[in-house]
């Protein structure tokens, strides 16, 4: 029987390369799978989420396989399942979810009420969300597969376009679902806060949904370079210009109808030289959408971030200027995306030509399972690639 490599946190900074058993179809506690499958994984994805592991700011288990953005082929089925079949090529969505409790039935596949036995309604692979097995390895077992597999209509046309169809399982349903909830729609400006990976899937959700104006604005030039590239305007939160002066020398005024965070707890003050200040989005979100406008705030926020710098915020506590922001009567929508709610639409859209523009502003560098660390590393300084890791070999094969 197969082995299982899979890259493992192993403790700050230090991730490794280590040998697992082959999967069973057995969940964390033991929990009997006969729902579920297991997938042979062609594409395992480095997330920005995973950085917040990674530096340590995230909770998380010595040992603990990380890796959330899988795609891959059925090589077994349990008993129960009936749609999914071996050799399908599959879209994992990062969110663990059960399709039968009143949440899931509610499209909230965030916030399932049976997949994490520690009382939280939250359940998700690589993360300290349930004891689920992380994705960046050669293989993974999934639970309820007919409910959280995604399936692509054909193999070929599917591996054709597999470095497109790979951000499906979080960032791009996730930038999407930021600019949903933000209000996003026909002739909307919007303002993206964070040009990595997931804010960059947010710009092109936003293309995709009609808006006029898209800004996106971070500290790294390297980031920022690769979002003008491809067609964005920038705003660069390292200059002194404050942000809504920026805004104003693109779009004329002060204020954009949207905004989206997709930075999170990590993000940094505004200006030269500015430090850690982990509500420096949302401050300056609730600043500069007009009145009665909406922010989509999918960034990570939470208690136990062992590097913060109050005893508040390390419990998750943070200092919103609300009272001058409440009289803009905004709408504000935190928290995971529920990625089944959008992923077989936008995979609809993918294999349809409609966001042609992906791979351009998502500037991809594939690595082997081996190279995983180092590029952790890259990304932890500030790369602008996304890294999608291939540990069969896969997408070299295909190209």
């Amino acid at each position: 029987m197969a082995s299982n490599r899979a890259l493992a946190y192993m403790g700050p900074r230090k991730v490794e390369v280590t040998t697992l058993d082959y999967p069973k179809l057995v969940g964390p506690g033991g929990r009997k799978c006969d729902h579920g499958a297991i997938l042979k994984l062609i594409v395992t994805n480095i997330c920005g989420s995973d950085q917040h592991i990674y530096r340590g700011r995230f909770p998380a288990p010595k040992g603990m396989v990380m890796g959330h953005e899988m795609t891959g082929e059925v090589v077994e089925v349990g008993r129960d399942v009936e749609f999914i079949h071996t050799g399908d090529i599959c879209s994992v969505p990062f969110n663990v979810s059960c399709g039968r409790c009143r949440n899931c039935m509610e499209r909230h596949t965030d916030v399932c009420m049976n997949v994490n036995d520690q009382g939280i309604d939250c359940g998700a692979y690589g993360f300290n969300l349930g004891g689920w097995q992380g994705g960046q390895a050669d293989y993974l077992m999934v639970p309820y597969a007919d409910w959280n597999l995604l399936r692509f209509p054909d193999r070929d046309q599917a591996m054709a376009k597999i470095k497109d169809l790979t951000f499906l399982s979080d960032i791009l349903p996730t930038g999407f679902h930021g600019c949903v909830v933000a209000g996003v729609s026909t002739g909307s400006t919007v303002y993206i806060a964070g040009a990595g990976p997931v804010g960059r899937a947010a710009a092109a959700g936003a293309r995709l949904l009609g808006a006029s104006c898209i800004i996106v604005g971070d500290t790294d030039q390297g980031r920022l370079e690769v979002v003008k590239k491809a067609g964005y305007e920038i705003v660069d939160l390292s200059k002194s210009t404050p942000l809504p002066d920026q805004i104003e020398e693109i779009l004329g005024h002060r204020e954009v109808d949207c905004g989206v965070d997709c930075v999170g707890f990590e993000a940094h003050g505004h200006g030269p030289g500015a430090e850690d200040d982990p509500v420096a989005v949302l401050n300056g979100l609730l600043e500069i959408v007009r009145a009665g406008g909406g922010m989509g705030i999918p960034g990570i926020y939470t208690a136990g971030d062992a590097e913060a710098k109050t005893e508040a915020v390390k419990k998750g506590t943070y200092g919103l200027d609300f009272g001058k922001a409440w009289i803009k009567s905004p709408s504000l929508t935190a928290g995971q995306c529920p990625v089944k709610k959008y992923n077989r639409n936008l995979m609809m859209a993918i294999l349809w030509d409609r966001m042609p523009y992906l791979s351009e502003v998502m500037n991809v560098e594939v690595v082997s399972l081996d190279q995983a660390p180092e590029a952790y590393r890259l990304f932890d300084e500030g790369s602008p690639k996304k890294y999608l890791i291939d540990p069969h070999g896969s997408l070299k094969k295909a190209a």
